[in-house]
C-alpha cells in the first residue's frame, strides 16, 4: 500500500521544461541579491564587442564571476574597464538562461583604492608618452599679450573670480568663459569640447577667437582631479592649436594635462600671471625708453650738427667752384661760329652727292625690278595657295572615311553592349523568377512549421491525452475544488467535445489522508518529497 502511494506520488509531480525551471532560478536569484558590489580584479577583457557591451569575468584568489556591461551603461562611465585592474563594481546580480550561468549586469565601476588609480594613471601616461604626446618640440610659446583669453572651467567656482580679479589687476583683456563640470560623469567629455570648440571659432567670425587657452579647476582629492587624466582630454590639450596652459589643483597635484599642455601653472592664480604682464610695469619701461630714444636722438643730432660744421669749413668757395666751368664756357661759346658754317658745308656737300645719283633711268629700272619682283610673288601665292587647297582637300577625305569607320564600329560596338545588356537582363529576370519560387517556398514551409508548432503548443493536443479542462459558468478556467460551491454548474471540454456537469455537495477527501499508510508507518522520504506542493502555474 505504501510503495503505491510513493509511485502515484511521482507520477503526480509537476514537469519543468528547461526554460521554466531557468526562468525560475533566475527570479530566485534576482530576488536575493539584487543589487550588490562586488571587489575583484578584470580578467579576460578585451575591449567592447562590436555591439558596444563588454564582456569579462571578476576574479579572486577563489573564485570568479562573469561580468558583462551594456553599451548605454559602457558610455557613461567615468573610469572605463581594463585588464588586470581591480576593481569595485556596482550591479545586478543575475542568470543567463542559454549557459545557466549566473553574472553580474555592472552599472558602476570605480578603481578599488588610490593606489589602483596611481597605477591606471602611470600605465596611461607611459601609453601617451609613447604616442608623443608629450614631447617639448611640440609645445608652443605663450604670446606676450594675448588679445582674447578662454578659459575652460566652471562658471559657478572661485576659479574664475580669482582668474578674473588677477587679470584685472595686471592687465584687463578680454576673457571668454566655456563653462563645464570639473569633475563628475561627463565632465570630461566637456572639457575636451570646450577645448576643441575655442579651436574650432573662426579667425574673424562674431565670437572673437582666443590667442591663448587656460584649462582651471581648484584643488581635489586624485578622485576629484580623474577628469583631467581622462585620455579625451589629453588628446585634446596635445591637439589645440591654440597655446594652452594647465592650471588643475595645487602646486602638488599633477595631472596628465599638465604633461600635454604647452604650460604649467601650479594655480589658476599663477596661470593668470603667465597670460598678461604687469601694466604698471609695462608703463615705466615704456617711460624709461622713451626717455633713453630722446637722449639718443639729442646725442645724435649734436653730432651731425658738429659734422656739419667742419664740412662747411672745408668745403670751397662759390666763386672757386665756378671759374673752371666759366672758362670752357666761353671757349666753346668763341668756337662755336665757325663749328656751325662747317658743319653747313659738309651737309651740303652730301646732299649734291646724293641728287647726282637720283636720275629719271634709274628710278624706271628700279619701278622695273620691283614690278619684276611683285610678278613672282604673285605666282609663288597663287601655287601655295593651290597646293595648300589641294593638301586640305585630302586631308579632309581621309578625315571623312575615318569618321564613317568609326561611325560604323560604334554602331557595332553599341549593338554588342545592347545584346550583352539583354542576355545580362535576362539572365537577372530568370534568377529573380527562381530567387521568388525558391522565397515562397520557404515561406510556405515557415507557414507550415508554425501551424505545426501552434498544434503541437495548444492546449488542445494535451486534450488528447486524456486531459480535460473544465470551466465553471462565466467559462473560466477552474483550478481547484474550492472554488467551487454545492451544485455549481461546470463544463467540461474533452479532445472531441464538451459535456455539461454540476458539482456535488460533498468534497472528496484530502490527497494527505487518502495517501497515510496502514497501521501507522511512517512515510518514506522519497514520498514525502515528492508530495510537496510545488506552484507550477496553469497552463492557460
Amino acid at each position: 500500500m505504501v510503495e503505491m502511494t510513493a509511485n502515484e506520488a511521482l507520477i503526480n509531480a509537476p514537469e519543468f521544461t528547461v526554460s521554466e525551471l531557468s526562468s525560475a532560478l533566475r527570479r530566485t536569484v534576482e530576488d536575493a541579491y539584487w543589487h550588490v558590489r562586488v571587489r575583484g580584479e578584470i580578467s579576460g577583457f578585451r575591449g567592447p564587442h562590436s555591439s558596444g557591451h563588454c564582456y569579462f569575468a571578476l576574479k579572486d584568489d577563489g573564485a570568479k564571476i562573469e561580468a558583462v556591461i551594456w553599451k548605454s551603461a559602457h558610455y557613461r562611465m567615468r573610469f572605463k574597464p581594463q585588464e588586470g585592474l581591480e576593481v569595485i563594481a556596482t550591479g545586478k546580480l543575475t542568470t543567463y538562461p542559454g549557459s545557466s550561468k549566473y553574472q553580474i549586469v555592472i552599472e558602476a565601476l570605480e578603481p578599488a583604492g588610490v593606489g589602483a588609480l596611481m597605477a591606471l594613471m602611470e600605465e596611461r601616461k607611459k601609453k601617451l608618452a609613447a604616442e608623443g604626446l608629450f614631447d617639448a618640440g611640440r609645445k608652443q610659446l605663450l604670446p606676450w599679450l594675448p588679445e582674447v583669453i578662454g578659459v575652460v572651467t566652471s562658471p559657478t567656482g572661485a576659479v574664475i573670480r580669482d582668474i578674473l580679479h588677477r587679470l584685472e589687476d595686471r592687465f584687463p583683456r578680454r576673457v571668454l568663459v566655456w563653462p563645464v563640470k570639473v569633475q563628475g560623469e561627463g565632465s570630461a567629455e566637456q572639457i575636451a569640447s570646450a577645448i576643441r570648440g575655442f579651436n574650432a571659432l573662426p579667425q574673424e567670425g562674431r565670437i572673437p577667437r582666443p590667442d591663448l587657452l587656460i584649462v582651471a579647476r581648484g584643488g581635489g582629492s586624485l578622485e576629484d582631479l580623474w577628469s583631467f587624466n581622462e585620455e579625451i582630454v589629453v588628446r585634446a590639450a596635445a591637439e589645440s592649436l591654440i597655446p594652452l596652459i594647465s592650471a588643475v589643483g595645487h602646486e602638488t597635484d599633477v595631472t596628465l594635462i599638465d604633461f600635454a599642455a604647452d604650460k604649467r601653472a601650479p594655480t589658476p592664480t599663477a596661470a593668470a600671471e603667465m597670460a598678461v604682464p604687469v601694466r604698471a610695469e609695462l608703463y615705466v619701461e615704456v617711460a624709461a625708453l622713451a626717455r633713453r630714444t630722446m637722449l639718443c636722438w639729442q646725442r645724435c643730432h649734436d653730432l651731425r650738427r658738429n659734422e656739419l660744421r667742419a664740412a662747411v669749413r672745408a668745403f670751397p668757395g662759390m666763386a672757386e667752384l665756378l671759374a673752371i666751368p666759366r672758362q670752357r664756357l666761353d671757349g666753346a661759346s668763341s668756337a662755336l661760329p665757325r663749328s656751325l658754317r662747317t658743319n653747313t658745308h659738309a651737309h651740303f656737300r652730301r646732299f649734291a652727292g646724293a641728287g647726282a645719283r637720283l636720275t629719271v633711268r634709274v628710278l624706271r629700272a628700279q619701278l622695273a625690278q620691283a614690278q619684276h619682283r611683285m610678278t613672282a610673288c604673285g605666282e609663288r601665292m597663287t601655287h601655295s595657295a593651290r597646293s595648300l587647297v589641294r593638301h586640305r582637300r585630302d586631308r579632309f577625305a581621309g578625315l571623312a572615311i575615318r569618321l564613317k569607320a568609326s561611325k560604323l564600329s560604334n554602331a557595332q560596338a553599341q549593338r554588342a553592349a545592347i545584346a550583352r545588356d539583354r542576355e545580362r537582363v535576362l539572365r537577372l529576370s530568370e534568377r529573380a523568377h527562381r530567387a521568388l519560387a525558391t522565397s515562397t517556398q520557404r515561406l510556405q514551409a515557415r507557414i507550415a512549421h508554425s501551424g505545426q508548432l501552434l498544434g503541437a503548443l495548444s492546449y488542445r493536443s494535451i486534450l488528447t491525452r486524456g486531459f480535460a479542462l473544465v470551466r465553471d459558468a462565466h467559462n473560466h478556467p477552474v483550478h481547484s475544488a474550492s472554488q467551487l460551491g454545492p451544485g455549481a454548474r461546470l463544463s467540461v471540454e474533452f479532445a472531441d467535445g464538451r459535456v455539461a456537469a454540476t458539482a456535488d455537495a460533498d468534497r472528496p477527501a484530502t490527497a494527505s489522508v487518502a495517501a497515510k499508510p496502514v497501521g501507522g508507518e511512517p512515510k518514506p522520504a522519497a514520498a514525502r518529497r515528492i508530495t510537496k506542493p510545488v506552484d507550477q502555474g496553469s497552463l492557460f
